[in-house]
């Protein structure tokens, strides 16, 4: 006889943190790519970005582990949106990751259970103020209309050069 589900639990819930394990997974990789071009201040805020994210990445790794999900592993290589040439595209890089993050821990906040809400919104707060920092402007809806990372292995899509 298998366990009941948690409310809020099940494949839903098991989905919204593969997605957001995800997402981490893509924001470690671009943060490495968007760092080499950085120095001083910059270069400290994309390491501090990036073990924040690769904390977050543990963090959902155990909570899948916990409901008896198998986390998707790290790929090698993640596509990026544009290519990343300078310092410019290393800051676009950082405000578009921590976008699509944002927009994957919304799947979190529209389960039913309280703590992957609250977990939720802490991600999607936390990755639209580091957008904030990167951009340098907020947004008024911080994960709307944002695509979602890319497949791992799956051709960029160039906007910038």
């Amino acid at each position: 006889m298998s366990p009941s589900p948690r409310p809020g639990g099940g494949q839903a819930a098991v989905r919204a943190l593969q997605a957001a394990l995800m997402a981490e997974n893509t924001a470690v990789y671009g943060y490495g790519v968007a760092g080499a071009h950085f120095a001083g201040a910059r270069r400290a805020a994309a390491v501090r970005d990036w073990v924040a994210h690769e904390n977050a990445r543990d963090t959902l790794t155990a909570m899948l582990t916990a409901r008896g999900g198998r986390p998707v592993a790290a790929a090698a290589a993640y596509a990026l949106p544009f290519g990343v040439h300078n310092a410019a595209t290393a800051v676009s890089l950082a405000a578009l990751l921590e976008d699509r993050v944002a927009a994957v821990y919304l799947g979190l906040v529209a389960l039913s259970e309280p703590s992957l809400r609250e977990f939720g919104a802490a991600g999607v707060r936390t990755a639209a103020l580091r957008a904030a920092a990167w951009r340098g402007s907020t947004l008024a809806f911080p994960g709307f209309d944002v695509a979602p990372p890319s497949a791992p292995g799956t051709a960029a899509r160039t906007t910038h050069s």
